[in-house]
C-alpha cells in the first residue's frame, strides 16, 4: 500500500464520549487486517503540554518513551495497539502557535502578515502528516480533542476540512455523537446528533462514518433515520453501547463491520477478517474471573481519571491472575492512626500512589507504616516509593524529621533530595526526569524475579532522587536498594526481603502495561496479594 490514509475522529454534543477508545479500537482492528498503524491526539487546550495541568482538569498525565508528557489517551493507544507513541503522537493548540510564532520571530514567513489560515492550519496540516511522511504507516488516526462547536476546536476542523478535499479518498471522517435518552418521554433522541453533525457540516465537512454513543440499543430505525437526515450511509451508523470493560469495544465495532466500511470507503480490499484471538481470550478470562482481589489505592485526587494507567495496569494484572480487580480508592488526607487499621484491614494489597507536593502526604506515611508493620503487599509508585523511604527513615532509622527537599526545604535529614548533579540540568520539565531511563536489578531481589532479566527500561516522571549518602542505613536496616540507574547510580527501586511483598519504583511502571502485554510487576504484586 503506498500512500497513507487519515482517519479523522472528531466528537459532538458532549465531551468525555470515549474518542479516545473509538480511536483505539479503529486502530486494533485495522492492525488486525495487518495494517501499520499509529493514533495521535490534537487538544484543543493552549498549555504547551498536560504537564503542568491538575490532574482534576484533564485526567492523569501520561508519559511518552521519549519524556513527553502528554494526554491520557495516549495511554489508551499503547494498551490497545501494543505501540509506543512519542511526542509527534500529541499536539496540542499551544505548540501550533508557539511553532508558528517561533518561525516568525526568525523571519521564516518574509513580511507576510500571520493568520489562522494558512499559516495555523498549514502547520496543524503540517503535525498531522508528519507521522506518515516520516514512518509511512498505511493509517494514521487523528483524534481531535474537546466538541464540534468549541471555538478552540475551528482552526483543527478547518485543517481537516482542507486535507479531505487535498487528499481524497485517502482522508475520512468518523463523527462521534451521543444518543440520549429521555426517561420521562421513555425515548432516544437523535436531535442532538442531527445537531452536530449540521454544526460539522458548517465548517465544510461531511462525517463519513458515525458513531452513536448510548446507553440502550438503537433500533435499526432509527439508525436509519440518522442516516437519513446526516447523509451518511446506513451501514456506516455504528452504535456504541456502554461495555463493562473498555476492552469489549474493538469486538463491539467488528460485529458492525466498521473496518469493513472504513476500507470500502478508502478503495481498500476487504480480505479475511481477522480473529483477534488473543484479545477475545483476555476478555474470557476476566469475564469468567470470579473472585476478586481487593487493592486499596492510596492518593489525594479523587477522581479516576487521575490514576487511569495504575487503574488499567491493575485491571490487566488481575485478569492474567484470573481475579477480578476490586479498587478502593483511600483518601490519603483523610488517613491517620486512628482509622488506618478501619480502612486498610481488609485490603489484600496496598498502592501507594505518585503525586506532587505536600497536601495528603501525611496520610500515606501512616498507611505505610500500617503495611509494613502487618506485612501487607505493598507496591509505592514514584512519590509513593519516596513516601517508602521516607517512612522508613523516621520509624526504622529513628530520623524523625526525615523528609523529601521536596515537603521540607530545611529537613536535616534529606533522605529524598535533588541530587548536585540535577541542579545544573536546565532540559525539558527544568529538573525533571522524564521518559525512558535503564536500571539494573539485584539478581536476589523479588522485581529480579517479577522481571526475569537484569536490565529494564521504564518511564520516569519526577524531580526528587532517593539520596545515596544514606544507602548504607537502610540496606543496614533492612530496606534493600535493588535497582539503580548504571549512568547516574540512582536508586530505582528499594524492596524489603523480609517481607512478602514491599516494593517501591521511582518510576511508573504502569505506563507500559498493555492489554496482551501486562507489566510483570503488577502480575507479581497481584499474585502476592492473593497469596496474602
Amino acid at each position: 500500500m503506498a500512500e497513507t490514509k487519515y482517519i479523522f475522529v472528531t466528537g459532538g454534543v458532549a465531551s468525555s464520549l470515549g474518542k479516545g477508545i473509538i480511536s483505539s479500537s479503529i486502530g486494533k482492528l485495522l492492525q488486525a487486517r495487518g495494517y501499520s498503524v499509529t493514533i495521535q491526539k490534537f487538544d484543543p487546550y493552549i498549555n504547551i503540554d498536560p504537564g503542568t495541568l491538575n490532574p482534576y482538569e484533564h485526567g492523569e498525565c501520561y508519559v511518552t518513551v521519549d519524556g513527553h508528557e502528554a494526554d491520557l489517551d495516549l495511554g489508551h493507544y499503547e494498551r490497545f495497539l501494543g505501540i509506543q507513541t512519542t511526542k509527534a503522537n500529541n499536539i496540542t493548540t499551544g505548540r501550533i502557535y508557539k511553532s508558528v510564532i517561533d518561525k516568525e520571530r526568525r523571519g521564516d514567513y518574509l513580511g507576510k502578515t500571520i493568520q489562522i489560515i494558512p499559516h495555523i492550519t498549514d502547520e496543524i496540516k503540517r503535525n498531522v502528516k508528519l507521522l506518515g511522511n516520516k514512518y509511512k504507516f498505511d493509517f494514521v488516526i487523528t483524534e481531535i480533542g474537546g466538541t464540534v462547536g468549541d471555538i478552540e476546536s475551528l482552526p483543527y476542523l478547518e485543517s481537516i476540512r482542507q486535507l479531505k478535499w487535498e487528499l481524497g479518498k485517502n482522508a475520512l471522517c468518523v463523527h462521534l455523537t451521543y444518543v440520549p435518552y429521555l426517561a420521562a418521554a421513555g425515548e432516544l433522541k437523535t436531535k442532538p446528533t442531527q445537531h452536530s453533525v449540521k454544526e460539522l457540516q458548517s465548517v465544510g465537512i461531511q462525517p463519513d462514518i458515525l458513531v452513536l454513543r448510548t446507553e440502550h440499543p438503537l433500533s435499526l430505525n432509527l439508525r436509519k433515520k440518522v442516516a437519513l437526515f446526516c447523509n451518511v450511509d446506513e451501514n456506516a451508523v455504528v452504535q456504541s453501547m456502554d461495555m463493562p470493560t473498555i476492552y469489549e469495544v474493538p469486538l463491539r465495532m467488528q460485529e458492525q463491520n466498521l473496518d469493513v466500511t472504513i476500507l470500502q470507503k478508502m478503495g481498500l480490499p476487504i480480505g479475511e477478517e481477522p480473529d483477534l484471538s488473543s484479545w477475545k481470550e483476555f476478555l474470557n478470562r476476566r469475564h469468567n474471573a470470579k473472585e476478586i482481589v481487593k487493592i486499596g489505592l492510596v492518593g489525594k485526587y479523587d477522581l479516576q481519571d487521575a490514576y487511569k494507567s495504575i487503574l488499567e495496569a491493575l485491571s490487566q494484572a488481575a485478569t492474567y491472575n484470573d481475579r477480578k480487580a476490586d479498587i478502593h480508592f483511600i483518601n490519603s488526607e483523610n488517613l491517620n492512626d486512628a482509622n488506618v487499621e478501619e480502612k486498610l484491614k481488609d485490603m489484600d494489597g496496598v498502592i501507594i500512589c505518585p503525586g506532587f507536593g505536600q497536601r495528603g502526604i501525611e496520610g500515606k506515611f501512616v498507611a505505610l507504616k500500617y503495611c509494613r508493620t502487618h506485612d501487607v503487599p505493598t507496591f509505592g509508585i514514584c512519590l509513593g516509593m519516596q513516601c517508602m523511604a521516607i517512612e522508613f527513615a523516621r520509624n526504622v532509622l529513628g530520623y524523625a524529621d526525615a523528609n523529601s527537599r521536596e515537603m521540607d526545604e530545611t529537613t536535616p535529614h534529606n533522605v529524598i533530595d535533588i541530587m548536585e548533579e540535577q541542579k545544573s540540568i536546565t532540559n525539558m520539565g527544568g529538573t525533571m526526569r522524564l521518559g525512558a531511563y535503564e536500571c539494573v536489578l539485584d539478581p536476589n531481589s523479588k522485581v529480579y524475579q517479577a522481571y526475569q532479566s537484569e536490565h529494564i527500561q521504564e518511564r520516569h516522571r519526577h524531580r526528587y532522587e532517593f539520596n545515596n549518602d544514606y544507602k548504607e542505613e537502610y540496606e543496614k536496616a533492612g530496606m534493600k536498594c535493588v535497582g539503580v540507574n548504571p549512568e547516574s547510580n540512582l536508586v530505582e527501586i528499594v524492596e524489603i526481603p523480609t517481607l512478602k511483598w514491599f516494593i517501591g519504583t521511582q518510576f511508573h511502571p504502569e505506563y507500559s502495561s498493555t492489554v496482551l502485554k501486562p507489566h510483570p510487576l503488577f502480575l507479581s504484586f497481584i499474585k502476592a496479594a492473593i497469596d496474602k
